[in-house]
Parts: C-alpha cells; structure tokens; sequence
C-alpha cells in the first residue's frame, strides 16, 4: 500500500503532465505495476490491481493454487505455507489463495523497467489523443510559434504539441525568429514508430485558397468558387474565380474595396504577387484573362485537340505578358492547360496565319506531323527505280502525266512491258486519289479522223466512241477493255439457231 499523499498527488501530477484522463492515469498505473511483477515473476497471470474507493490507496494481488509441490511460484503456493504463513488451517489442495504482493518487494531493475514501459505507454496515449484531435484538422489553418529551427526546418509550438515546418515548405522570402506568429496549412498528420507527426506547409496552393476564406466571406460561403490556383512560391500566384450570380463581380469580390482584401492576403504571404481573374468556358477569353496583368488584343486557337494556342499583344506589353525569366506565361500554361505562344502584332502579320497554318506549327516544332501530297512517280511506295528511270528518260515523271496517257502509248516505250504499267497503275491507285479533273489525255495522244490510217478498219469503243480498230484490246482513249467476235462466226452461229 503506498502513502496517500504521495500518491494522490503523484496521480493528479500524471494527469496533468501527460494531459490525460483520470481512468486513463488509473489504467496507466495498473499496467505499470502489472509490468513490475511480470519483469519479477516472469508472467502476470491471475495479478490483480486494486484502488481504494477514495483512489487513496492501491493493491497488488496474486491468485495463487494451493498445492502440495510447488512447481511455478508466481501462480502457486505450498499448503504449509498457506496454513502457517497465512493461516488458512483449513484450506485444502486445489483451493485458490488472493495473496497481497508488498510493491517494495519488487527490485530496482524491477520497477525501472516498468517505469519506462509506463512513460512508453503514456506517451502512446497522448500521441493517440492528440492525433485523433489533429487528425479532424488536415486542410485546415492553424496558427502557432516559432519555437526553434534544426535544419532548416521549423519547428511550431501549437499549444498541446509540437508541428513541423519542412523547409520545402516554407517560401523563399520568409524569414523565422524566435516566438514569431507562424500561420500555417495542416499539410499530413501521421502516426509510426517513431511518434506523431504534424507536417505543415505554407507553399501548398492550398494555403493561398484557405486566406482567401479567411478573407473574403463570399469565397467561404461558396458564392464565389474558386476554379484553380497555380502558383510559384515566393514569386507569384494566378486564380481563376467564377459565379453563378450576375449581380456580383468575383474578381471585384476578392480584391476588396481599394484592394483592402486582396492586400491582407499579400501581407500574410510576404508581398508575392497575386493575379485573380475571371474563369471563362471559352478558352481564348480564359487565356487572354490569364495572361494578366498584360492586355491582350488576340488568341487564336491553333489546334484544339492538342491545345495550342496562340495569343497576339502590342510590342510594348510583350515584356508584360511573357513576365520574368517566362513566369507569368508559364502560370498561365498551367492555370489554362493549353500550350500559349505570345507574339507581337509585327510576328504575327510575319506568319501570314490565315493562309496558312503551317508557319504557326513550326513554332510548336511539328513539321513531322505534315504530310506532302505524293506529285512525282518517284515518291510512289515500292516503285521499282528502273521503272521510274526509264519513264523519266521518255518526260513521263509528274503521276498525272502518266494517268493521262493511254496504255497503248506507254507501250511503244522500248522496255516497257505491260507487267510494268499494271505494276505501275496499281501502285498508283493504291497511293493517290484520282479525280475525274486528273483523267485527260494529252493532245498529241488523240487521233483526229483525218490522220487515221485508210488500211484499217475502224470502228467505234463502246464507252468513249473513240476509234478503235481489231487489233486493240484496249482502248487508247479511255483504256476499257476490248474483245472482238468474228463475223463468220457469228453467220454460222445464226444459221445452225434458224436450222433447229
């Protein structure tokens, strides 16, 4: 039994130190002296611990068998002993004993152990206690102290704990001392091994959308939204807003009356620039809006699916729009998620866009994506190189100049073979699209009637009425096929039908 002042006392400083419950300090003893025994003993089992009504007073006992050969003594007792130390003259063996453990007893190793499994285990119930209370707050503003800093991390004094600053967190232009009032973003809360952890940020995009709730009460009430936020921290910071109100003005909402509001924000971010503006479904008014503070007079949509654009200012806003070292145009890629290429009035009118877009792509690095048109017999796929020599040798390399001429033509060219125009023609309307426009032969290639040979019988093709004569199977005009039957044949024919 321990002395009453000393414990009560030692009690009530436990819960305050450790910022526990009364059951919990309770618990926390119970498990302590229970690691007493156990670290004495070498197993608790059938200990209990007991409080006084008045919490005054604390007892420790074991339920011990009574037996007639003790083989663990931790959980039995001889029957001697227990009638001659403890009086029970009547007691028999199998019987149960509660015996009361003096702590003095334990040794010193004994009850050092279990003072620190103790202050293990309270550690673990505040952690767990603060944890769940912190837990509730991720994504939410807190404010603490600067209390000291270890590698460039920061480490906040918030009340019942201690948060951490990481110095990828904190912007390049803010500079800690002691004791100084550090607003903050509850980044991650997370629980191991090594304790409780409390991360905090103030480089987060998230930390920009938290002052403006805090400061403009539009925003935290939901009528105006904020649509995104990028930002360099440090450096500057661009916001999207939108309403679904006619009567307010979003952009005019957040930056307050004489800019009262939006300067609040500034301050608490150490003067980094904020740009907010207006969100818009149409994307070059969202783009031009971007580029703020620049004023630009154009944006052209160069390729939707691939999102390029292209925004058009006057030389003098040039400078403005692209911002230091590229930031301001950088913010506005992201803030948009298009790809926007600033140029002046005098490069624009140099890109001649509007006949063609070609120019504009160059300046994306995309003359990969282009595809010719296929002119030239040469450029044809699989076209053997002595085909395309011997052609060229005889003026015939542009493709429309071969389709316009008749096969009977290309036939008189010596080595020529018609294996050779079939390859050729198939190649060629596997390739390029022939239009009617395409299809018109060449003058010296038509025969007028006067230049026809007298010899020869000429009749006419039954597709174009061109004159063909027996000794063609195809036509030299249109190229239709042709197939003549003899006369006599035809008599004979006729006669053996009539004889039946």
């Amino acid at each position: 039994m321990a002395d009453k002042t000393k414990l009560s006392e030692a009690i009530k400083i436990f819960e305050e130190e450790k910022g526990i419950s009364h059951e919990l300090a309770l618990k926390t003893i119970e498990d302590t002296m229970l690691a007493a025994y156990k670290k004495k003993f070498g197993s608790s089992d059938g200990v209990e611990v007991k409080f006084s009504d008045d919490e005054n007073e604390v007892y420790l006992q074991v339920k011990k068998r009574i037996v007639d050969d003790v083989y663990d003594d931790a959980v039995e007792i001889d029957i001697d002993e227990a009638r001659e130390k403890f009086g029970m003259t009547d007691c028999e063996i199998g019987d149960e004993l509660l015996i009361d453990i003096d702590p003095q007893s334990f040794r010193y190793m004994d009850v050092q152990s279990a003072q620190q499994r103790m202050n293990q285990r309270s550690k673990a119930i505040k952690d767990d206690k603060i944890y769940s209370e912190f837990i509730d707050k991720v994504g939410e503003m807190i404010v603490g102290y600067c209390q000291r800093e270890h590698n460039g991390n920061i480490f906040v004094d918030l009340g019942k704990t201690e948060g951490i600053l990481p110095k990828r967190y904190q912007s390049p232009r803010e500079v800690y001392h002691a004791n100084d009032r550090i607003k903050a973003y509850v980044y991650e809360v997370k629980k191991d091994d090594n304790g409780l952890s409390i991360v905090l940020s103030r480089t987060h995009t998230e930390f920009v959308k938290k002052l403006f709730e805090l400061e403009v009460p539009e925003i935290a009430d939901k009528t105006i939204e904020i649509f995104k936020i990028v930002r360099e921290p440090g450096y500057r910071v661009k916001m999207s807003v939108y309403t679904h109100r006619d009567d307010i003005d979003p952009v005019g909402a957040c930056v307050g009356l004489r800019g009262a509001r939006i300067q609040a924000v500034v301050r608490e971010m150490e003067g980094e620039k904020i740009d907010v503006l207006k969100y818009d479904t149409d994307p070059t008014v969202y783009i031009k809006n971007a580029l703020s503070p620049a004023e630009v007079q154009q944006v052209y949509i160069l390729d939707e699916a691939k999102r390029q654009a292209l925004a058009v200012v006057s030389d003098s806003q040039l400078s403005l729009a692209i911002g230091k070292q590229g930031l301001n145009v950088r913010l506005a890629n992201r803030l948009v998620d298009w790809n926007i290429d600033v140029k002046t009035e005098s490069q624009f009118q140099e890109m001649d866009i509007f006949e063609t877009k070609k120019a504009v792509s160059d300046l994306f690095g995309e003359n990969d994506d282009q595809v010719e048109e296929i002119t030239k017999l040469s450029e044809l796929p699989d076209i053997p190189e002595r085909i395309v020599n011997l052609l060229a040798e005889h003026g015939i390399v542009e493709i429309e100049t071969f389709i316009s001429m008749s096969e009977s033509k290309l036939l008189e060219i010596p080595g020529f073979t018609r294996d050779d125009f079939e390859l050729v023609k198939s190649i060629i309307e596997e390739n390029v699209e022939i239009t009617d426009e395409d299809i018109e032969p060449l003058e010296e290639e038509s025969e007028s009637p006067e230049e026809l040979d007298e010899e020869k019988e000429y009749y006419e093709c039954p597709e174009c009425g061109k004159p063909i004569t027996e000794d063609m199977d195809h036509c030299p005009n249109c190229g239709v096929e042709l197939s003549f039957e003899d006369d006599d044949e035809e008599v004979e024919e006729e006669d053996a039908d009539s004889e039946e």
